[in-house]
Order: structure tokens, then C-alpha cells, then sequence
């Protein structure tokens, strides 16, 4: 497959318009045994989409189901320079990706507990993970990770997380992954969405005091997925996670009318590309 080509399939899969035919022909026409996957792989990388359920806000009893993306790269090599990952994915080693979350608007109009507050617009955050993936026994490895995202839109600022995944493989179709995890942002950011100035104290009647949130530890929980290869390269990927705010996020009036202990579920289907690029 040429570089040209492998290109157009990718930005097809992301886009969804001509998936079906695209990710057809990839089946086809890439070699993905193992041998060549060693000798001729320059990037392998996963692409799907999937749908979740989430908290409407940060602090909020309500949830809400949207759609997400999957990206993943699992190995990048590029000559004369070095390479990131592995062509086999349970031998683990240093790993990075990129790692984004969108933040919804939040109106006081559709969450009555929010009365008086100000709306806020959509919030969007890029940023990497990076993280490192060891063996502990035969088909059981952990990995610790980090990540870092800018937020810009309504709220602006940077926001991470950091935790440990401990990561089954029992056999070829299956990878399981549990494991504890933190997050934390920046003023700014925390401010945003977890204060309360005067003036909105006021609207709300007094139902919500006023607060300036400052930055630290935002939440702490656990995190858990499994990931089914049930046809070479196609993959059904579920996910759960728990977390529970702390810090300023807890203390915050707007998470006292809505809920520290926040939920998270998922399922989305994705596919493996593996290229030649050199």
C-alpha cells in the first residue's frame, strides 16, 4: 500500500463518509502477519468511533450520552531517528499518543440547580499521553502513565491526569485493563467551572455561595476496559470508569447541588491500520 493511499483510507475512516468501502479494501490489501508487520511497518495505528455516557457537567448528578473518537498509535518508526511502540502490542515499552476531551456548554436554563449562574460555552482540550508498559508475568503487564491537554473555548488553561494500568492479554483477541487514576487542572481552568462569583451568588438567591476554586487535584477513581478483536484488525472496544472529586472541585457550590461521585461508560468499534510510509 502506498503512503499516498494508506493516507486517503485513514482520513476516510476518521471522516465516516466512505468507511464501509474504504476499511473493506484495507482488509484486503494490507498484510498484517506477523512477519510483516516486523519487516515492513512504519506506523500502526488505530482509528474508530464509539458512543458514551458521561456527566452533563463537571459536578453533575445528570448524564448525557455523546459520541467519541478512537486514536490510538501503537507503533511509529521513522529512520534515523528511532521508533515509539512495538509491532507487537504486548511487548509493551515507552508509548505516546494523543489525548483530547470535549467539554459541552452548560446553560442554567436546562439545570435548575444551576440557577444564576452565568452559561458557558464549549470547552476543548489537546494535548499527549505518554506513558511506559513493563511485564510482571507471562500475559500480565502494567503500565504508568501520564497525560497533559490545553483547554481553550470557554475555559482556557491546562488540565492531566496520571495513573496505573494493570493489563491482561490471555490470549490474542482479548486485552483487559484496571487500574487507578487521578486528574488535575490549573486555576483558570478550575475557576471556570467550579467557582462562583458575588454577582452569580446573588442570582442564585443565595442557594449558591460564593467560591474562587483554585488548582490541584481535581478528581481521584478507577478506570476499566476491555478491548475484543473479533476479526483481524476490527476491534470492540467497552470502558468504564468511577471518579470521585477532591480538592477545590469537591468544596465547590456547584458540586454540592450536583454529585461528587461521577460516571463514565462507553463502547465504540475501531479498526488497526498498519502502513509502509519508507
Amino acid at each position: 500500500m502506498t503512503f499516498r493511499s494508506a493516507l486517503l483510507l485513514a482520513a476516510a475512516f476518521a471522516g465516516f463518509a466512505a468507511a464501509p468501502a474504504l476499511a473493506a479494501d484495507a482488509v484486503a490489501t494490507v498484510d498484517t502477519t506477523e512477519v510483516a508487520v516486523v519487516n515492513n511497518a512504519d506506523l500502526i495505528i488505530e482509528l474508530g468511533a464509539g458512543v458514551s455516557t458521561q456527566p452533563a457537567y463537571e459536578g453533575s448528578s445528570d448524564y448525557i450520552v455523546s459520541g467519541y473518537p478512537i486514536v490510538g498509535l501503537q507503533y511509529l518508526n521513522i529512520p534515523g531517528i528511532g521508533a515509539i511502540g512495538s509491532p507487537d502490542e504486548s511487548y509493551g515499552g515507552f508509548k505516546i499518543a494523543p489525548s483530547f476531551r470535549f467539554i459541552d456548554k452548560r446553560n442554567a436554563a436546562d439545570y435548575p440547580e444551576l440557577f444564576g449562574t452565568r452559561a458557558l460555552d464549549e470547552t476543548y482540550q489537546l494535548g499527549l499521553r505518554a506513558g511506559y508498559e513493563f511485564p510482571l508475568y507471562e500475559t500480565f503487564n502494567a503500565e504508568i502513565y501520564g497525560e497533559a491537554r490545553y483547554a481553550f473555548g470557554e475555559a482556557e488553561g491546562f488540565v492531566g491526569g496520571a495513573g496505573i494500568d494493570f493489563i491482561s492479554r490471555p490470549n490474542e483477541q482479548w486485552t483487559l485493563k484496571l487500574g487507578p487514576r487521578t486528574t488535575f487542572a490549573s486555576a483558570e481552568y478550575m475557576s471556570t467551572y467550579f467557582s462562583v462569583t458575588p454577582i452569580e451568588s446573588l442570582a442564585s438567591f443565595g442557594r449558591l455561595g460564593a467560591y474562587d476554586a483554585g488548582s490541584g487535584f481535581k478528581t481521584v477513581g478507577a478506570a476499566a476496559s476491555a478491548r475484543y478483536e473479533f476479526r483481524p484488525n476490527w476491534f470492540v472496544n467497552a470502558n468504564a470508569a468511577y471518579e470521585r472529586m477532591i480538592g477545590d472541585a469537591k468544596d465547590s457550590p456547584i458540586v454540592k447541588v450536583g454529585s461528587e461521585d461521577q460516571f463514565f461508560a462507553g463502547i465504540g468499534l475501531s479498526h488497526r491500520f498498519t502502513l509502509d510510509l519508507f
